[in-house]
């Protein structure tokens, strides 16, 4: 499984910031790099208050969670 990881901030208030992400089970983490920019414009025009400050694909193993 593939996690793009992204960092989100609102547009009127830049230090108010969340961590998002979107878990893929059909690619490669190429393929995850290769996709992210369309990935996150498509989410950027579904929530206009939010700009992205950063991101990353990682892999991510079953049963693995952020403490």
């Amino acid at each position: 499984m593939i996690e793009l990881i992204f960092i989100v901030c609102l547009a009127g208030a830049p230090g108010d910031c969340e961590k998002r992400s979107l878990l893929y089970t059909d690619i490669t983490p190429t393929a995850c790099v290769m996709r992210a920019q369309p990935e996150l414009a498509n989410w950027i025009n579904t929530h206009p208050r939010w700009k992205v400050a950063r991101w990353a694909c990682q892999s991510v193993r079953p049963g693995e969670h952020e403490i």
